[in-house]
């Protein structure tokens, strides 16, 4: 019993300490070539314009590896928003985003995802184009995917996600 109650007692303080370490409110997770100049650009707009502390990828120097201040910004954020789209997954950067963020989420961060003219069942299954750029990829990616696609499901009994599947 007294384990249960320090156990909570530690997520109690763990969710506490994230809440209290946010520097962004929300950290936009999305390939460039498919969103950043059209829905991306959009959703950051909207959610400046109304408040929002957002945090967008847009001046960061590309590399081959993803950069630490990138993912000192994915940690220090109350929300990370996954923009899929169908060339997610083709980018290492995004992948390793996407691992970054799963692990955050386990510590309390709250993940939406939103399926940009791309079907939430495609990126679960792993099928048509996110299929084939996990194919080039190390196997540590598609577990992480699957996790991310499964959000999906989970909107309806946690609260704690909402997913938006927006036409192909």
């Amino acid at each position: 019993m007294a384990f249960v109650t320090n156990e909570r007692k530690r997520k109690r303080e763990s969710s506490s300490s994230f809440t209290h370490r946010c520097r962004y409110d929300v950290f936009l997770s999305f390939r460039g070539e498919d969103t950043r100049n059209g829905f991306t650009s959009h959703l950051n707009g909207i959610l400046r314009h109304n408040g929002i502390n957002t945090f967008i990828d847009d001046e960061l120097p590309r590399g081959e590896e993803i950069s630490t201040e990138l993912l000192e910004a994915i940690e220090t954020s109350r929300i990370s928003i996954i923009v899929f789209s169908k060339n997610y997954a083709s980018s290492t950067w995004c992948l390793d985003e996407l691992v970054k963020i799963l692990e955050c989420k386990s510590n309390g961060q709250i993940v939406l995802p939103v399926f940009y003219k791309v079907d939430p069942s495609e990126v679960r299954s792993q099928k048509g184009k996110f299929g084939e750029a996990l194919a080039k990829h190390e196997e540590k990616f598609k577990d992480n995917m699957k996790e991310g696609a499964k959000m999906e499901g989970s909107s309806k009994r946690s609260g704690q996600f909402i997913w938006l599947a927006l036409p192909k």
